[in-house]
């Protein structure tokens, strides 16, 4: 039984080398082959093309907001410090505006923190929030203490509030920090991968060109025809496939560059102003409450500010020019206070005069968010202009190579008959 299988395999192998030696072999095998590269290329040019869209939506319904999240989360740390410590400084029973700025910045950190949590995807992001969310409970509480004694005049409020506002410096903001500095990098790498061209397909796309013209050389010798239509016409099919993934993928490459340098990059700049921003004013403020040698204060003030300029002199802003008139401001604060005039100092910093450091510095913030909120609609809107680019480029692609396929098979088809 197991030679007569083995004869009859042989027979097989012997039979289709003859045929391989055939005209009609060669070119069955022709379109054969050029048919299956073509749905091979289709499938994989498909695949690739197919991921990029799937990459772009992962940015828009994830990435994108996670990193957003994580970034209020970041200000809204940032600006409940500023608030609490404007609020302390207002002589024992703040404002009903500065307790309402502390508690919505509360109420802003807190929302996104649920937010950043949902969203949350890897085990060592969820852990450092769940460490934000304790420790965030903690610095409340200092907060909490500093007001309760700073309203009965007790000296020991201020060191409270020194304490609250070290933990948020050296604990709450630089673990924000990282996770919004990390998700807001894993965007850009997201939006390079949509804007990439699909350098598996594109090169298998050329070799099914190069298949088409070594079938089309062998054809020609065999039947001595210089032309066959069906694989013309796969030619065609193939270079408008190359055509329309080259037109695609370089608008989409085109609107995910914008997305980076004006969305992006700016977002990340802003966002960091803002912070910065944020950082100065709490210096401003704490320095007032120490009562103490400001030396150290006024350098961490200037270096944020200096930062803050830098970052600031890429495009004109409203919030560049409140920050020069917010430098005047405290330089007329610094003069009060070493001058003893500690109330004058306290009205410079807190008061209600439009020239004062708390309006200018209102100014410099709300412009800041204004312009995070514009520069994050640009990068949402190109990258779904990137993804409407591709929309149909998978389904043309694969459409269009079962296409070449078909008029490979249907070309060589005739040729086939002459010799059945």
């Amino acid at each position: 039984m197991g030679s007569a299988r083995t004869l009859d395999g042989q027979a097989a192998v012997a039979w289709v080398r003859r045929l391989a030696r055939t005209t009609p072999g060669v070119v069955g095998m022709i379109a054969a082959a050029v048919a299956a590269c073509c749905v091979i290329a289709g499938v994989v040019c498909a695949a690739q093309l197919n991921e990029r869209i799937a990459v772009r939506n992962a940015v828009l319904d994830h990435s994108e907001p996670f990193a957003y999240s994580a970034q209020k989360l970041y200000a809204a740390l940032s600006a409940a410090d500023a608030a609490a410590a404007t609020a302390f400084l207002s002589s024992g029973i703040e404002t009903a505006p500065m307790r309402a700025r502390y508690q919505q910045a509360l109420a802003d950190a807190a929302s996104a923190l649920a937010d950043a949590t949902a969203g949350a995807t890897d085990a060592d992001t969820r852990t450092a929030l769940a460490e934000i969310s304790a420790q965030l409970a903690v610095y409340t509480g200092l907060v909490g203490s500093a007001q309760a004694n700073n309203r009965q005049g007790f000296v020991v409020g201020s060191a409270y509030l020194r304490e609250a506002s070290s933990l948020m410096q050296t604990a709450l903001l630089p673990a924000a920090e990282r996770i919004y500095t990390g998700n807001l990098a894993a965007v850009d790498q997201a939006q390079r991968a949509v804007g990439s061209a699909p350098a598996v397909g594109l090169v298998l796309l050329v070799l099914v060109l190069a298949a088409i013209g070594v079938g089309s050389v062998i054809v020609f010798a065999r039947t001595n025809r210089q032309f066959n239509i069906g694989l013309v016409a796969t030619t065609a099919a193939v270079l408008l496939v190359v055509a329309w993934i080259f037109v695609a993928t370089s608008l989409a490459a085109g609107n995910i560059e914008h997305s980076r340098t004006e969305g992006t990059a700016r977002f990340g700049q802003l966002a960091k102003a803002r912070i910065l921003a944020q950082q100065a004013r709490t210096d401003e403020t704490l320095q007032l409450i120490a009562r103490g040698d400001i030396a150290a204060s006024e350098k961490s003030f200037y270096g944020h500010l200096d930062e803050l300029d830098a970052l600031l002199s890429v495009t004109p802003s409203a919030a560049a020019d409140g920050v020069t008139k917010w430098t005047e401001s405290h330089r007329k604060q610094v003069e009060a206070y070493l001058g003893g005039d500690y109330r004058g100092a306290v009205a410079q910093a807190i008061g209600t005069d439009p020239g004062a450091s708390a309006a200018q510095f209102a100014v410099v913030e709300s412009s800041l968010r204004d312009e995070i909120e514009r520069t994050r609609s640009t990068l949402r809107d190109r990258v779904s202009a990137a993804g409407a680019q591709l929309a149909w480029s998978p389904t043309g692609t694969l459409v269009l190579m079962v296409i070449a396929a078909a008029a490979t098979v249907v070309g060589l088809w005739p040729r086939l008959k002459e010799f059945l």
